[in-house]
């Protein structure tokens, strides 16, 4: 459902240009710490540009309205590019950019729903986002709340027992109201995530478990739109997943190229260089 309730602020931007001032401001929350899921920022902030201004119903000036879509962070190390993207959807002032990390601010490296405006849950250990969201999805229908429940996953996520409990609740409740977004960027702390646990085609996984998946690259903002659309007019009673392939560091190539980028060492004078890069690729 797309509402007039989205932010009306900048209300012609496009979504290149969100991503893009998504990735700017998670980078200069980085330079503040001297660190941070640098990589995962990059990576996913455009499938947060297109889930915050293009999908998901929310009232930027009332965090808490009950008619809101739900948008789940599981994986709690994200949270610095959730922060950018809330900021760039005018929830939470650009002003607080320069507390990240700090004592007593409102946005702690590790996401937690107490202390910040949008942060819907407290993500990690890892695995528990999407049972939480199953649980709200079902609720919402309950008390008969047309919201929609987005969990944001990780590929690590997968090889979580967990994860797959939550994927058979969701299919024997119907949930036709939860769509569950993946960034699959195939690196986890101990190594690429095809090592691991996660080998072969997602989607015919989640498939199998009675799920509408679909599989798409995560950096190309009209494929992640046409997915978000086809997830949100689908009419089957069954809940979505978005398998959203992604690359580490997107729009910065010389932290790209690295071999790995899970937690990325930037040095002091790479962050002017990094944010000269990204300067270079703005979109019009």
């Amino acid at each position: 459902m797309i509402a007039e309730t989205r932010p009306a602020p900048r209300a012609n931007m496009s979504l290149a240009l969100r991503a893009w001032n998504i990735r700017r401001k998670a980078l200069l929350m980085a330079e503040v710490q001297g660190q941070g899921y640098i990589g995962q920022a990059l990576g996913v902030a455009d499938v947060l540009a297109a889930s915050y201004f293009h999908a998901l119903d929310y009232r930027p000036e009332d965090p808490e309205w009950e008619g809101r879509d739900r948008f789940y962070l599981s994986i709690g190390h994200y949270a610095i590019a959730l922060y950018a993207a809330l900021m760039e959807a005018g929830i939470l002032p650009e002003e607080e950019l320069a507390t990240y990390g700090m004592d007593d601010s409102r946005m702690p490296m590790s996401g937690m729903a107490s202390y910040t405006p949008g942060m819907e849950i407290t993500g990690g250990s890892l695995g528990h986002g999407l049972g939480i969201a199953v649980g709200a999805a079902l609720g919402l229908k309950r008390k008969g709340n047309p919201a929609l429940v987005y969990n944001l996953m990780s590929d690590g996520e997968l090889g979580e027992g967990s994860t797959w409990e939550a994927v058979m609740s969701a299919t024997q409740w119907q949930l036709d109201n939860l769509i569950c977004l993946v960034d699959f960027n195939n690196q986890q702390a101990d190594g690429p995530t095809r090592d691991a646990l996660a080998v072969g085609a997602e989607a015919p996984k989640w498939d199998a478990f009675g799920w509408h998946a679909q599989t798409v690259d995560g950096n190309d903002l009209d494929a992640l739109v046409a997915a978000l659309d086809a997830a949100r007019g689908l009419t089957d009673a069954k809940p979505r997943v978005i398998i959203c392939n992604t690359t580490m560091c997107k729009g910065v190539d010389f932290l790209e190229a690295r071999d790995s980028n899970h937690f990325v060492r930037v040095e002091a004078d790479e962050w002017a260089r990094a944010l000269d890069v990204l300067e270079e690729g703005k979109p019009q």
